[in-house]
């Protein structure tokens, strides 16, 4: 297992109670409960919706990220320090991973070389690994995100904020495309924006949102990366290497979220090198893709179609925080997002959700 010394990965860090659940994550990692989520649309109406029967908990990368290294370290893995440099072969054509290992974060380390039966790429969206094997990695969707984890503020400071409270702000001058953010993370807060226009200040949105918010306290760090938003059209190179998590494209469209849809790519890339270890058929790093578009593709489908229509101007945007009031959104979307499936159950909900959205299409409702 090869990473980086000091790597935080820039996120939000929303886990909801399915991964908490199916990867046994303890009570101490997570820093916050959020109980509530508050919609904000351009014209700042406001929706709060509580999440019913539970809570979405926040977790901290600087922290949760060794934690679960230590985990697989603990579970049998070696842990190698150092930066990704190249894949090559050997000359019976066994994978060679080149890296500089290192103790630090300043690119300057010791060239060393594993040979390899199977190689996993989980390096992130911008993933060498895939642009060096995997034909094409380059046809990627991406927002990028921009965030700052400041202090969070005390109790009878002035500032609007709830620590059990996520914000959602759907607003053109903070976000031309996509959303900006509130996340607390206890003593703690990630306040942060995404986009995919490459000329948009993201900077300068985040201190109108935080001036706005009055969470002007301490800025403990700032952060920002590319956030694929569509699964890659492959993620095996058919022989022996396969990607997982941001590399492989797998954030959620829409909302971004991306830990648990990362977590269980990697757990199917794991099933699929094992299968290929076991069999000695290459066709079994494909199941790793197939597996995951079995169980998360519908969803990622319709995320896709929900961003690309509802965040495409502010009178639509204006439109979706308005829907967002209703209870049968609220409670067909949070079931949906705490367990990882769509709802099937409750047909007359669904039904009513479409001709609510069908009013808002034509104007015949008002925001």
């Amino acid at each position: 297992m090869l990473d980086r010394a000091g790597r935080i990965k820039p996120c939000g860090g929303a886990i909801p109670p399915r991964l908490i659940r199916d990867f046994a994550i303890p009570d101490e990692l997570l820093v916050a409960r959020i109980t509530s989520a508050r919609m904000v649309s351009p014209s700042d109406a406001r929706v709060d919706i509580p999440i019913e029967n539970g809570f979405v908990g926040m977790v901290d990368r600087e922290h949760f990220d060794p934690w679960l290294r230590a985990r697989a370290v603990a579970c049998g893995a070696t842990l190698r320090t150092g930066r990704f440099n190249a894949l090559d072969r050997d000359a019976d054509g066994t994978a060679v991973v080149r890296f500089d290992a290192t103790g630090d974060d300043d690119g300057d380390g010791v060239p060393q070389a594993v040979r390899a039966r199977a190689v996993i790429g989980a390096d992130g969206a911008s993933s060498l690994v895939a642009r060096q094997a995997i034909p094409g990695a380059d046809r990627g969707r991406f927002v990028f995100a921009y965030h700052e984890i400041v202090r969070s503020p005390e109790p009878g400071s002035g500032a609007d904020f709830d620590p059990g409270r996520c914000d959602v702000v759907y607003r053109g001058a903070l976000s031309p495309d996509f959303y900006s953010w509130v996340f607390p993370h206890g003593p703690y807060t990630s306040v942060g924006t995404g986009t995919a226009n490459k000329g948009f200040k993201m900077r300068h949105s985040v201190a109108a949102l935080r001036e706005k918010c009055g969470l002007t306290g301490e800025t403990v760090r700032r952060e920002g990366a590319p956030i694929p938003l569509k699964p890659l059209p492959r993620w095996d190179n058919g022989r022996d290497v396969v990607l997982a998590g941001d590399a492989a494209g797998v954030v959620a469209p829409a909302s971004g979220e991306g830990i648990y849809y990362a977590m269980v790519g990697g757990q199917l890339a794991a099933e699929a090198v094992e299968g290929l270890l076991a069999s000695g058929d290459a066709h079994a790093l494909g199941l790793a893709r197939r597996r995951f578009m079995r169980l998360h593709g519908r969803v990622f489908w319709v995320l896709g179609i929900l961003q690309r229509f509802w965040y495409g101007s502010e009178k639509r945007r204006e439109s979706f925080v308005s829907i967002c009031r209703d209870e049968d959104v609220q409670r067909l979307t949070f079931e949906a997002y705490m367990n990882k499936e769509l709802v099937r159950r409750q047909p007359m909900a669904h039904v009513r959700i479409f001709f609510k959205d069908l009013a808002h299409l034509l104007g015949l409702a008002r925001a």
